[in-house]
């Protein structure tokens, strides 16, 4: 059994879906192990990590719209507002997906669907610099 890990760093520029599958199957890729599992974490609360669609862009817009709906950025709702009117919003939209995922590994490759990808999801305006960590156990 081997063990790998990685920190991606990420510097999302807006809010929003951010693709991120190429960067982490090449990493896979380059590990030397056949079949496994990954975990990929955010190490952040106000950011997540969704799999989904990734042939056709109206999907992600769809999404981002969705959650800009669901969970309004209006200071008035909340009492967290000292970083700013988006960041308490962000903390909710975090909650409401997932700051881990789990993807099979098989033939040395994600075992992602044929349309599937791997994003980060930054849910501030402003976006700070994000760390995951890519962590591979199998053999």
């Amino acid at each position: 059994m081997k063990q790998a890990q990685h920190t991606l760093t990420m510097r999302p520029r807006e809010q929003g879906l951010l693709e991120i599958t190429g960067e982490v199957a090449a990493w896979v890729g380059g590990q030397g192990i056949g079949t496994g599992l990954l975990t990929v974490f955010c190490r952040h609360t106000s950011a997540s990590l969704v799999i989904q669609e990734n042939a056709d862009g109206d999907v992600q817009r769809d999404l981002e719209t969705f959650f800009k709906g669901l969970v309004r950025e209006d200071p008035a709702l909340y009492r967290h507002t000292t970083e700013g009117p988006d960041d308490m919003p962000a903390h909710i939209r975090s909650a409401l997906t997932a700051t881990q995922l789990s993807i099979p590994v098989a033939g040395g490759r994600m075992a992602l669907g044929t349309w599937q990808g791997i994003y980060l999801f930054e849910h501030r305006a402003r976006p700070p610099t994000r760390r995951l960590i890519l962590h591979l156990v199998g053999e």
